[in-house]
């Protein structure tokens, strides 16, 4: 009876998002990602993203590899097309003061990656 009642209350608990906790590091971020922009879905994501037109203000630079096999390094992401079986669902914004980092897109696969403070 305590397993069943047990059971009932995860079934009705809401799902919760995998949440980072602290800051978002992108540099972690490698693989397939779903850019969501569906602000009704927001909270369901890893993190909040800004698409940043220049180069020189974007904490990551990423490039875009068409087979998922390859993007195994951060900055090399493969868009996904379902959230389902993205490897990180993200979030895009217009607004960069609301995203948790910035990124640009790059065509030049060995600039990919985190940008380093010498």
């Amino acid at each position: 009876m305590l397993s069943l009642l047990l059971s009932l209350l995860l079934f009705l608990s809401p799902s919760r998002p995998p949440t980072p906790a602290g800051s978002v590091e992108p540099c972690k971020i490698y693989g397939s990602v779903y850019l969501e922009t569906d602000p009704t879905r927001r909270n369901s994501c890893f993190a909040v993203v800004y698409v940043e037109p220049e180069e020189a203000f974007a904490d990551l630079l990423v490039f875009t590899e068409t087979n998922k096999l390859f993007a195994d390094k951060a900055g090399l992401w493969c868009p996904a097309e379902n959230r389902e079986f993205a490897d990180y669902a993200l979030y895009v914004t217009t607004d960069r003061s609301r995203a948790d980092f910035a990124i640009h897109y790059t065509k030049v696969r060995s600039y990919a990656g985190c940008k380093t403070a010498n």
